[in-house]
């Protein structure tokens, strides 16, 4: 059990990193609020973020080549902790915008080492390390988004952030002792990391040249095309569900507790998944994208109500995290030769439709009335929709 204390410790470390991506969606008025600015504009926060995360992972990484990873998780840990400490004292949005661009250099960098690293501290027992640090990334949304935004309810934005910063320190130092130095080749590794080294690199200049031939797949280009759709759909109402709330009448607190049930619902939506998906994979994309759509246009009724409005966010989320999954297998079993290659892809598309979608989101907002970005969500997800059931038909369920 000991020697998996370090990718524990990854883990908790991809909790943090992913809790404070999405926590200003529970904290959009409380923020503008304080600012002195409309929600709408406060969504900047999670659109900079996502884009930044989309843009700078891969140059970001290269610039990050030849230095110890473990030295380099350690300096990710020092930007991500100095960017929320700012983030909990930011004297104006500008100041807050630059802190959450910060963290998000960090989490672009973070993602883009710590797979490898997992793998490379327990390369027999690979599948179950990535499962592991995959596993505390869910968490964040089940777990970690809706207590910060309780945290932030209750003690104010700002301390959502300090507590994040605090955490982060906290898993900072374990990782310090617990990991070993991680030399690469071009800083003082050994021979037996050199020789490790030449031929990751070998297989890097591989896999480079066949990121063409990956992109030439249609499968492969279809899930990308759903993904981007489908994800810009559904931010473009998740980002705002707290205003949204607000305006209906919901407590602060109400609105946490909601955002709770929501993440509860992907364990519920990934038990569905396990136990249907190899029967009808199909089917579960199809009819999960409907149920989202019609959670989605169900919103503005259903909010009348606080008790059918928990039962539709339960829904919602189910749905939801059903179609990542599906998507993200579909992935994985249209590019099995190349799937490192293609899930990097897949997070930088994944960010660009979360920043489309909070985009979005805002315009509609902002011109026509916080009500109708439910029905704005679901226009794009029915024609993610329909991309879905066109490509199914044209190559007969072979996506």
């Amino acid at each position: 059990m000991k020697s998996w204390l370090p990718i524990v410790s990854l883990s908790f470390a991809a909790f943090v990193f992913n809790t404070t991506e999405f926590v200003p969606v529970g904290l959009l008025t409380a923020i503008a609020a304080n600012f002195s600015m409309s929600y709408e504009s406060a969504g900047w926060l999670i659109t900079i973020y996502a884009w930044t995360v989309a843009l700078l992972s891969l140059p970001l990484t290269i610039f990050a080549t030849g230095i110890d990873r473990r030295t380099l998780l350690l300096w990710l840990f020092g930007i991500f902790i100095a960017s929320h400490l700012l983030a909990a004292f930011a004297w104006s949005f500008e100041s807050l915008m630059a802190a959450r661009i910060g963290i998000a250099c960090a989490h672009a960098v973070f993602w883009a080492i710590t797979i490898p690293l997992a793998v490379r501290l327990k390369p027999n027992e690979s599948g179950k390390a990535i499962a592991l640090v995959v596993a505390g990334s869910s968490m964040a949304a089940m777990m970690g988004i809706p207590i910060g935004t309780l945290i932030g309810q209750w003690f104010g934005w700002r301390t959502t952030f300090a507590v994040i910063g605090v955490i982060a320190l906290a898993v900072a130092l374990v990782l310090r002792y617990l990991l070993p130095p991680l030399p690469e080749a071009r800083r003082g590794a050994s021979a037996e990391d050199r020789a490790f080294f030449a031929r990751i690199g070998t297989v890097a200049k591989e896999e480079i040249l066949r990121l063409p031939h990956l992109l030439s797949r249609p499968a492969v280009v279809w899930v990308y095309l759903l993904t981007m759709v489908f994800v810009t759909g559904e931010f473009a109402a998740y980002t705002y569900i707290g205003p949204f709330l607000e305006a209906r009448g919901f407590t602060k607190d109400a609105v946490a507790w909601i955002l709770l049930v929501m993440g509860g619902a992907g364990l519920f939506g990934s038990y569905l998944f396990g136990k249907f998906e190899a029967a009808h994979p199909n089917r579960i994309l199809i009819v999960s994208m409907i149920i989202v759509a019609a959670s989605l246009v169900l919103m503005r009724l259903g909010a009348a109500h606080g008790q059918t409005f928990v039962v539709l966010a339960f829904i919602w989320g189910t749905a939801a995290v059903m179609i990542f999954m599906s998507l993200q297998s579909r992935l994985i079993r249209a590019a099995s030769d190349n799937a490192d290659n293609a899930t990097a892809i897949y997070s930088g598309i994944f960010n660009i439709g979360i920043g489309g979608g909070s985009f979005v989101g805002a315009l509609v907002s902002a011109r026509l009335g916080i009500e109708l970005v439910g029905y704005f969500g679901a226009a794009i997800v029915l024609t993610a929709l329909a991309l879905a059931t066109l490509y199914l038909k044209q190559t007969r369920g072979q996506l």
